[in-house]
C-alpha cells in the first residue's frame, strides 16, 4: 500500500466534496465517537482474520490467475455493478435470501445480489460461450438485447432490475472504446507512413489497458478521472447546496478491483491507491448505520421504513452517500492512530464491511428489527 495520509499532494475531490455535504447534511450526521468505537472493532477484526487485498481472490467467483484479459472482465462487471437490491426483499431489507429475488443459477448453486452479476458473467463466458467481456462485441451488431436477455436469465420470477439501463451501458462503452481506438489509429498513422498497417485487432483485445491504465500512469485518481470523463455511466456526481458533488462510486471501484486483483502489482500498481474512498452504495451505509457511525434523523428514518423511494439526487440521498464516504475515512485516520503501521486504506475498510455487512445479514433472518432498511434508489451509478 502506498503512503500515509498527507502523503500524496493531490487530495481526492470525492473525499472534499464527502466532507463539505457532512458538514451541512440536515438528515444524515457523521457519529465521530462511533467511528472511533467502529475503528478499533474493525482493526481487531482485520488484524484477527487476516483481511486483505488477498481476500478479495479468494471469494469463489472471483478470478484466480488474473491476466491482461482479467481487465476487461473487471471493467465488465464494474460496467454493471449497479442496483441490485430486489422489489422482494424480506421486510428491514437484510438481505435474507427471497425465493422470488432474482438469482442466477451457477455451477449448481443460486447466486443473488451483487453475487448474481458475477456468476451471469462467469456463467455466459465459460458455460455459453458469449464474449460478454469484450468491449469490440459490445459494439457490434451481435450484442443485442437478447443476448443480455440470456446473461442475465433468472432461477427466480423476479428479472435483473434496469435491465434496459445495463444494455445501453454496455453498448455506450463499446462505442466510447471504438471511438477512443480510431482516434488513436489516427495519430498513429499521422507518425507512420502509409504502406505501414495498424493492426486493431491486437489492439482491441487490451483497449481498455492501452487506453486508460497505461495513460494513468500508475494514478488511482488519474485512472478515475480519465474513465469518469470518457463513460458517462461512471460519471456520478450530484448537485448539493449549489455544489457539484463528487461520488464517483463505480469509477472508484473499478480501480480497486484491479488493484486488489493483481495485488497491487501489474496492471495494479497504483502509487496513490490509498487516496481512494470508500464506494458510496445502498448496502455499506446501511452497515455504517447499524454501527452507530452514522445517524438519521426521525424524517428520514421514517423515509426509509416505509420502504420509499429515494430519487438519485435527493438532498438525503447525497448525505446518505457522502456521510458514509466521511465516516469510512473518519475510521481510517483513527486505525493507523491506533497502529501507524496497519496497512489499511478505504478500499479495504469497505470491502470489509461489505462482506461483513452480507454475512449478518445472513444472521438476521430472525431478527428483522437489527438494521436499518437500506435507501431504495434505483440508478445505474450504484
Amino acid at each position: 500500500m502506498s503512503g500515509r495520509a498527507g502523503s500524496v499532494a493531490v487530495e481526492n475531490r470525492v473525499l472534499v466534496d464527502a466532507e463539505f455535504v457532512a458538514s451541512a447534511a440536515k438528515d444524515v450526521q457523521v457519529v465521530v465517537s462511533g467511528c472511533q468505537t467502529a475503528a478499533k472493532v474493525i482493526h481487531e477484526a482485520m488484524v484477527q482474520q487476516k483481511y486483505s487485498m488477498a481476500t478479495w481472490s479468494s471469494h469463489e467467483l472471483n478470478p484466480k490467475n488474473p491476466d491482461a484479459s482479467t481487465v476487461n472482465w473487471i471493467l465488465t462487471v464494474d460496467l454493471l455493478n449497479f442496483s441490485f437490491w430486489s422489489e422482494n426483499f424480506d421486510s428491514n431489507d437484510t438481505g435474507s435470501p427471497d425465493t422470488q429475488r432474482f438469482a442466477v443459477e451457477y455451477h449448481g448453486k443460486q447466486f443473488t445480489g451483487y453475487w448474481s452479476l458475477v456468476a451471469a458473467i462467469n456463467r455466459a463466458v465459460y458455460e455459453y460461450g458469449i464474449p460478454i467481456t469484450s468491449p469490440e462485441y459490445w459494439a457490434s451488431d451481435e450484442f443485442t438485447e437478447d443476448v443480455l436477455r440470456k446473461v442475465f436469465a433468472s432461477s427466480t420470477a423476479e428479472q435483473v432490475p434496469l435491465f434496459d439501463e445495463r444494455y445501453r451501458v454496455l453498448k455506450e462503452a463499446g462505442r466510447v472504446i471504438q471511438n477512443e481506438l480510431l482516434s488513436q489509429e489516427q495519430q498513429q498513422r499521422k507518425l507512420v507512413s502509409s504502406t505501414d498497417i495498424f493492426d486493431t485487432a491486437s489492439s482491441t483485445t487490451n483497449a481498455f489497458i492501452d487506453l486508460f491504465i497505461t495513460r494513468a500512469d500508475k494514478s488511482a485518481l488519474k485512472l478515475v478521472e480519465l474513465v469518469s470523463t470518457k463513460f458517462p455511466s461512471f460519471c456520478d456526481t450530484a448537485s448539493y447546496h449549489g455544489r457539484t458533488v463528487h461520488i464517483m462510486k463505480r469509477a472508484q471501484i473499478l480501480v480497486a478491483d484491479i488493484w486488489a486483483c493483481f495485488q497491487g502489482k501489474s496492471y495494479g500498481e497504483f502509487n496513490d491507491i490509498d487516496q481512494i474512498t470508500m464506494f458510496a452504495d445502498y448496502r455499506v451505509p446501511q452497515m455504517l448505520h447499524s454501527l452507530n457511525c452514522i445517524s438519521y434523523s426521525t424524517d428520514l428514518t421514517h423515509h426509509l421504513t416505509s420502504h420509499l423511494p429515494l430519487d438519485n439526487g435527493d438532498p438525503r440521498e447525497v448525505e446518505i452517500r457522502a456521510c458514509s464516504i466521511w465516516s469510512v475515512e473518519i475510521i481510517r485516520r483513527e486505525i493507523l492512530a491506533i497502529d501507524p503501521s496497519a496497512p489499511i486504506n478505504s478500499i479495504l475498510i469497505d470491502y470489509y464491511l461489505w462482506d461483513t455487512a452480507k454475512a449478518i445479514q445472513k444472521q438476521l433472518g430472525l431478527d428483522q428489527h437489527s438494521m436499518i432498511a437500506c435507501h431504495r434508489t434505483r440508478s445505474v451509478f450504484y
